[in-house]
């Protein structure tokens, strides 16, 4: 069987990477020549583990093969997944334009009936424009050759998305005909073999579908923020109520903790685009247009913190952030709270210094020289007035306190993930701020 997946960034090389581990032939398509050319030599361009391995591995063995040319890779194939980017507008709606013009040259080559799948996250009703401009580009030819669309939304973690992938929670595709149903399950027959469940309906319910996820998922961000910021009004403490509503099975733990609000390339896009179809439709998403609200002001909780602190005088003040990408296991600077962070602290007259496993080069595109990038994360904080920790990165759960002690110029921390004890904390001496829990001060 062979399959085309055009697009190359994180959904596109993680799908065309785990169908080729099942033996489908794979050919991963992308306008950008140095990123092919990295790739048909194992240079990965994102940072997900496990990966690496895999691209090399099926490359190696021929199953995986990379092209900029479109029109002669999709020859043969029984399915196209169209897995370009679909970045917000200023509006906030989802721009098409990518996934458009890849229906359009689709249509201008394909010889041979095929099934072309949306695998980015599109508005609902995208499906449709994409079989209008195949459709145009064959009449123009002057041809008649049978295709479908289908939608199948990914629902990948940054960090896991090979064993989300492997092992998926579940498939979710909407077809129009039983012809591109069989091609599909043919497609994923391997990854539902141990029970993972494959679920068909149409194509409307399938891209709302992936939307609504993230929404959700959003929505519990956004409301245990919410209640975090009133356990500190109150003296309550958000770690034992996410203990105590996490064990009612109809709530669940999962997407309980607090922190300095959401990122990434899905939560803050897909709440936007959502937000702006229904607009379009005339109907107000009131609950999803607070979820956003409240995730731009977390964004600020924790600087706040450290501005009351110093009683608003930041000016000349060193600050040693770890943790810069929007979660652990990734180096995804996308709408990542840490850019928020770093602009205000700036802002403030600041001196920043920053360390993270992983995303520095990323961070570095997008600030450029403005803070100081270290190769050690004791590095940073030589004589650094505090210590903030932005994302939960494993290596700075269990710190070496005594070196922490003896290089910060105050035992301060603002912890913006709750990676620490507070009693531990007490016990070393540090005035210490967190989310949603009371503050140490000495």
């Amino acid at each position: 069987m062979k399959v085309a997946v055009v697009g190359t960034g994180y959904v596109g090389l993680v799908t065309g990477t785990c169908l080729s581990q099942t033996g489908v032939s794979v050919v991963c398509i992308d306008i950008n020549q140095q990123k092919i050319d990295n790739l048909r030599k194992g240079i990965i361009p994102i940072f997900e583990p496990g990966l690496d391995d895999l691209v090399i591995k099926n490359t190696e063995e021929d199953r995986l093969t990379f092209s900029t040319n479109l029109s002669e890779s999709i020859q043969g194939c029984e399915a196209i997944f169209i897995a370009v980017g679909t970045p917000s507008d200023e509006d906030g709606s989802a721009d098409l334009k990518y996934v458009i013009g890849v229906a359009s040259e689709i249509g201008k080559a394909m010889s041979n009936y095929t099934v072309v799948i949306t695998k980015s996250t599109v508005p609902v009703g995208t499906s449709q424009k994409v079989k209008e401009a195949i459709s145009a580009e064959l009449q123009k030819r002057g041809v008649s050759i049978e295709f479908d669309v289908a939608s199948n939304p990914e629902f990948l973690k940054e960090g896991a998305a090979i064993d989300d992938f492997m092992k998926p929670d579940r498939i979710v595709i909407g077809t129009e005909s039983e012809r591109a149903e069989k091609v599909l399950s043919k497609i994923y027959k391997p990854f539902i073999m141990n029970g993972h469940p494959l679920i068909f309906m149409n194509i409307p319910s399938a891209e709302l579908t992936k939307y609504a996820a993230n929404a959700m998922l959003a929505t519990r961000i956004s409301f245990m923020n919410d209640i975090a910021n009133l356990c500190e009004i109150v003296g309550a403490d958000i770690n034992l109520i996410r203990k105590g509503i996490g064990t009612d099975t109809r709530i669940g733990s999962k997407f309980l903790y607090p922190g300095v609000g959401y990122g990434g390339s899905c939560f803050p896009k897909d709440v936007k685009a959502i937000i702006k179809t229904a607009k379009d439709l005339n109907y107000e998403l009131q609950v999803l247009k607070a979820v956003e609200a409240v995730n731009e002001d977390q964004k600020s909780i924790l600087f706040n913190k450290i501005k009351s602190h110093f009683k608003g005088e930041l000016n000349g003040k060193k600050i040693a952030l770890w943790g810069l990408s929007f979660k652990p296991n990734t180096d995804d600077m996308r709408e990542a709270p840490s850019l928020v962070m770093i602009k205000k602290l700036l802002e403030a007259g600041c001196e920043v210094t920053a360390f993270d496993p992983v995303a520095m080069e990323e961070a570095h595109k997008i600030i450029g020289d403005k803070i100081t990038y270290c190769k050690h994360q004791y590095d940073g904080i030589v004589d650094a007035d505090a210590l903030v920790i932005l994302t939960e990165w494993q290596v700075f759960r269990m710190p070496d306190f005594d070196k922490v002690s003896e290089l910060l110029k105050n035992k301060l921390i603002f912890d913006g993930r709750n990676i620490f004890d507070i009693e531990d904390i007490k016990e070393l001496g540090y005035a210490y701020y967190s989310i949603g829990r009371l503050s140490v001060n000495v």
